[in-house]
């Protein structure tokens, strides 16, 4: 393969589990009770704070390849519920994406509320804590809103932290900064949690000698 050749691709190993590099420690599926600050009425509800209950799956991928980039990653879906509740309180799903040639770390993630985002970091392949940002009006690692969100609560920058814990837990913190319409200052609308694991990951499709094509 010469430098310019964007259409060879390389080899990949079946076994994505064993190839996550920094996310390794997050495939399975995890509960936690966390917390959120979000925008609010101030008149109705200045405070803006929720206590959380998550359930967060990820599942190991078959590696991925555009012509010689070669990424390893997880599928997730997070539900998250207020406690005593069973209406949704938040939905998403993504994908976790790790780079080994590189070290880029990419989460995407997307809700159904008309919202879809693609953040990025670069993190060595045993580290335990790793940052990743995205911005809007970007062409890469950037934000893309519905029109009634980008008129009233428009997301500008998002910033999401990973660590992972000695006792085999990990927890995030985010930061989604907002401009809301009517208010001068950026909203930073926060997220955090502790996340402990319930079960092990399912092999990816590659990595599983009994599954059968469909």
């Amino acid at each position: 393969m010469t430098a310019a050749d964007i259409y060879t691709e390389p080899d990949g190993d079946p076994d994505t589990l064993a190839n996550l590099g920094p996310l390794a420690a997050m495939a399975g599926i995890w509960v936690g009770a966390g917390e959120d600050q979000h925008p609010t009425d101030p008149v109705d509800e200045p405070t803006g704070i929720d206590a959380y209950e998550e359930r967060y799956e990820l599942q190991p991928i078959d590696f991925q390849t555009n012509g010689p980039q070669l990424l390893y990653g997880l599928r997730y879906h997070t539900h998250i519920t207020k406690p005593g509740q069973v209406k949704t309180y938040h939905d998403q799903v993504g994908y976790w994406l790790w780079e080994p040639a590189t070290g880029c770390v990419i989460h995407t993630l997307t809700i159904p509320r008309g919202q879809t985002a693609m953040a990025q970091g670069t993190a060595a392949a045993d580290a335990r804590q790793f940052e990743l940002h995205a911005t809007q009006g970007l062409s890469t690692w950037g934000i893309c809103s519905a029109p009634f969100l980008e008129h009233a609560f428009k997301t500008t920058a998002f910033h999401i932290k990973v660590v992972v814990n000695d006792d085999g837990s990990w927890g995030y913190e985010e930061d989604t900064v907002l401009q809301i319409r009517g208010q001068a200052e950026p909203f930073h609308h926060t997220d955090r949690n502790l996340l402990k694991k319930i079960a092990e990951p399912t092999p990816n499709p590659l990595a599983d000698p009994s599954r059968q094509p469909y």
